[in-house]
C-alpha cells in the first residue's frame, strides 16, 4: 500500500516541477537571453513481484535549457559584425553630409572665389571688384576652417565614445568572470545539474560584449568560459577579468589607442586586430575615413593657398610693386613618438610642390648612422634613404639636429591645411593683377618683327643670398638684332652672349618669357621693361583665374575642385556601400536570432499546452493518491 502512495506522490511532485518550469518559461518569455527550460523525467526502478516488475513512480532527473551552441555562436558573430557596420555607417554619414553639402561645402566657396577673380580680370583697376575677391577668399577660408573644425569635434567626440566602449568592455568582463565563479561552484556542488539561469545570464553578457568588440570564447571543462580579444589577449580566464585601456597614442597624443593592462602595465595592442562591435567601428572610421578625409581637405586648402600665392608673387599690384602672399598656408605637422629619446630633435618638413602631395601620413624612422626609413601609411610602402634631406611626395624632409637610433616621427603634410589657411591681407590693392614687365618694340625698327607682351614664368634673384623680393622681373632687358637670325641681350641675369633667332620661339630671361615673330633686320631693338602705369593690365590675374581648371594637384591629374570632388566621391561611395552592407548584415543578424529563438525561445502557445498537460497529470496523480487512501481505509475497516 505504501508503494501506491509513493508512486502517486512522485507523480504529484513531477507534475509540480513541470508546472513550475512551465511557469518559469512563461514569466521569462520577454527576458533577453533567456533559453526555455524543460524537465527530464525518468521512471523509478521497478520492483519485482510474483507477477513481474511493478513500477514505483517517476523522478525528475534534470531541468535542461534548450540551447543550440552552433546557432548561439553564429548569433554572436553576426551581431558583432552588424554593430560594427552600423556604427561605422552612422559615423561616416556625418562626414558625407559635411563635405557633400551643395551650399555649405568647400566646392561652392571655391567657385565663388574664382568667379570674383574673373570679375577682377575684367576690371583690374576696380577696387570694389578686388574687395569682392578678398571677401570671397575669406568666405572660402571660413568654409575650409568650419569643415575642419567639425571634423575636429567629431574626432574629440570619438575619443569619448572609444573610452565609453572600453569601460563597457571592462564591466562586462568583470561580470562574466563573477558568473564563471558562481557557475563553477554550482556545477561542483551537483555535477549532473546545470545552473541554467546563470548560464543564460553569462551568454547574454557575452552577447553584449560582442556588440562592443569581437571576441573568441573557449568553454572549459569546469563550466567556465575563457574570452579572448585582439590577437589572442585573454579578457576573461576562469573568475579573473583583465582590462583594456584607452590611452593617448605614442605616435599622436590627440588620438586614443587601445592598450592591454597586464600586471599594472599598459601594453599597446595592434590596433588593426581590434575588430567588430562598436569599438572596431570607431577605430576603423577614425583611421580609414575621418583622418584621410581631413588630410584630403587639407590638401585642397594647402594647394589652393600655395598656388595662388606663387602666382600672385609673379605679378604686380596696384602700387606697382611685386605681389606678396594672399593667403597664409599651413606647414606640415611633425610629431615625435613619445618613446623617442629625450634629447632627440624633430626633423623639419617643408612643402616642395603641392602637385606631388598625397593624402597620406608618413612615419619616419632613424636606423642609425645617417640612414632613415620612410613608411607611407596609406599603403605601407617603405623606402630606405642613405641620408636626408630627401624630397618625397611633394615634401622635403630634413634630418633633425640630434637623433637616436630607433626614433620615429609621424609626418602629417596636409592635416592642418584646412585649419591653418587664412587670408593674409585685407588691402585690395595687394592683388597682383598685372604682369610686372612688358615687351616693347623700338619706334625706329624697320623690320616686320613684333614682340608679345610677355608672361612671368618664375622668380629669379640676382643673388640667392638676397631676399626673395629682390627679383629681376622689373630689370630692363634690351634685345638687339645683329642680323636676321641672331640677337644679343643686355641686362639679363646672368649675362648671355649672341643668340640664334627662330620666329615665334620663346625667349626667357630674368623669370619672364616673350615671343618675337616676323622678320627683323639688323639694328632692330626690342625692350622688356618694368610695367609702369599698368592699372588696367590683367595678364597675371588671368593666369591666376585659369588655375581653377588647371590640373595642379595629384601629380598633375586633377584641379583643386577635382581633388575636392574626389574626396566627396570617396566618402559618398563608402557611405553608400556601408548603407547597403549594414542593412544587409542587420537583416542577417535578425534572421540568425530568429533561427536561434525558434530553438531556444519561449513559445507561449506551447507553454500553455504544457501547463494544461502538467495540470492534468497533477490531477491524475492526486486522484491516484485519493484511491490509494480509500483502499487503505477499506483495509483498516476490515480490521475493525
Amino acid at each position: 500500500m505504501a508503494d501506491l502512495f509513493a508512486s502517486a506522490l512522485s507523480g504529484l511532485n513531477a507534475s509540480q516541477v513541470g508546472i513550475a518550469t512551465t511557469e518559469h518559461n512563461i514569466a521569462n518569455a520577454s527576458t533577453p537571453g533567456f533559453s526555455r527550460q524543460q524537465i527530464v523525467p525518468a521512471a523509478r526502478l521497478s520492483q519485482q513481484v510474483g507477477a513481474g516488475f511493478v513500477g514505483k513512480g517517476v523522478d525528475i532527473q534534470n531541468v535542461t535549457r534548450i540551447y543550440d551552441q552552433y546557432l548561439s555562436a553564429q548569433v554572436l558573430q553576426e551581431q558583432s559584425q552588424a554593430t560594427y557596420l552600423t556604427t561605422y555607417y552612422t559615423a561616416l554619414k556625418q562626414i558625407d553630409n559635411l563635405v557633400a553639402d551643395p551650399t555649405a561645402g568647400a566646392s561652392p566657396a571655391m567657385q565663388s572665389f574664382f568667379d570674383a577673380m574673373s570679375a577682377v580680370s575684367n576690371s583690374p583697376e576696380s577696387l570694389p571688384a578686388r574687395q569682392t575677391m578678398l571677401g570671397n577668399a575669406q568666405f572660402a577660408v571660413n568654409r575650409f576652417q568650419a569643415i575642419d573644425q567639425r571634423m575636429t569635434d567629431i574626432a574629440t567626440g570619438l575619443n569619448g565614445q572609444i573610452t565609453s566602449s572600453v569601460n563597457a568592455i571592462n564591466s562586462y568582463a568583470q561580470q562574466i568572470a563573477a558568473l564563471n565563479l558562481n557557475i563553477r561552484r554550482a556545477i561542483a556542488t551537483i555535477p549532473a545539474q546545470q545552473p541554467n539561469d546563470l548560464l543564460d545570464q553569462r551568454d547574454q553578457l557575452i552577447t553584449k560584449l560582442n556588440q562592443e568588440i569581437k571576441t573568441t570564447q573557449v568553454p572549459q571543462a569546469d563550466g567556465t568560459v575563457s574570452v579572448f580579444v585582439g590577437n589572442g589577449q585573454p579578457l576573461v580566464l576562469d573568475d579573473l577579468s583583465m582590462k583594456l585601456l584607452a590611452t593617448a597614442s605614442s605616435s599622436d597624443p590627440s588620438k586614443l589607442d587601445i592598450a592591454y593592462l597586464k600586471n599594472g602595465q599598459a601594453l599597446p595592442m595592434q590596433q588593426s586586430s581590434i575588430q567588430g562591435g562598436n569599438l572596431g567601428g570607431y577605430l576603423t572610421f577614425r583611421d580609414q575615413s575621418l583622418e584621410p578625409a581631413r588630410n584630403a581637405l587639407g590638401r585642397v586648402a594647402l594647394g589652393l593657398a600655395t598656388s595662388i600665392n606663387q602666382q600672385n608673387q609673379l605679378g604686380q599690384d596696384l602700387n606697382g610693386v611685386l605681389g606678396l602672399n594672399l593667403f597664409t598656408a599651413a606647414t606640415p605637422r611633425v610629431i615625435p613618438n613619445a618613446n623617442n629619446a629625450i634629447t632627440s630633435g624633430i626633423p623639419s618638413v617643408t612643402i616642395a610642390n603641392v602637385t606631388g602631395l598625397t593624402t597620406s601620413d608618413y612615419q619616419l624612422k632613424f636606423n642609425g648612422g645617417t640612414s632613415y626609413t620612410l613608411l607611407r601609411l596609406s599603403d605601407n610602402t617603405a623606402t630606405n634613404y642613405a641620408s636626408l634631406p630627401q624630397t618625397v611626395d611633394g615634401m622635403t624632409i630634413n634630418a633633425p639636429a640630434t637623433v637616436t637610433a630607433g626614433d620615429t616621427f609621424l609626418i602629417r603634410p596636409t592635416a592642418n591645411g584646412a585649419r591653418d589657411i587664412a587670408v593674409s591681407t585685407n588691402d585690395p590693392a595687394k592683388i597682383a593683377a598685372a604682369a610686372p614687365m612688358r615687351g616693347t618694340a623700338a619706334v625706329a625698327n624697320t623690320g616686320t618683327a613684333k614682340i608679345s607682351s610677355g608672361t612671368v614664368s618664375t622668380l629669379v634673384t640676382a643673388n640667392p643670398a638676397h631676399p626673395a623680393t629682390d627679383v629681376n622681373l622689373q630689370v630692363p632687358v634690351t634685345i638687339t638684332f645683329t642680323g636676321a637670325a641672331t640677337f644679343t641681350v643686355a641686362g639679363a641675369v646672368p649675362a648671355v652672349g649672341a643668340q640664334a633667332y627662330v620666329s615665334g620661339q620663346s625667349i626667357s630671361y630674368n623669370g619672364w618669357t616673350v615671343q618675337i615673330t616676323g622678320t627683323p633686320v639688323t639694328g632692330d631693338v626690342f625692350n622688356v621693361v618694368s610695367n609702369t602705369n599698368a592699372t588696367g593690365d590683367n595678364r597675371n590675374i588671368l593666369l591666376m583665374s585659369s588655375m581653377q581648371t588647371q590640373n595642379l594637384m595629384a601629380n598633375g591629374t586633377a584641379s583643386f575642385q577635382g581633388v575636392y570632388g574626389q574626396l566627396v566621391g570617396d566618402v559618398g561611395a563608402k557611405t553608400s556601400e556601408l548603407s547597403v552592407t549594414s542593412l544587409a548584415q542587420t537583416n542577417m543578424a535578425a534572421q540568425t536570432v530568429a533561427a536561434q529563438q525558434a530553438v531556444s525561445g519561449v513559445n507561449l502557445d506551447e507553454e500553455a499546452a504544457n501547463l494544461m498537460r502538467y495540470q492534468k497529470e497533477y490531477q491524475a496523480a492526486a486522484k491516484a493518491m485519493q484511491i490509494a487512501n480509500t483502499m487503505f481505509d477499506a483495509v483498516l475497516a476490515i480490521g475493525r
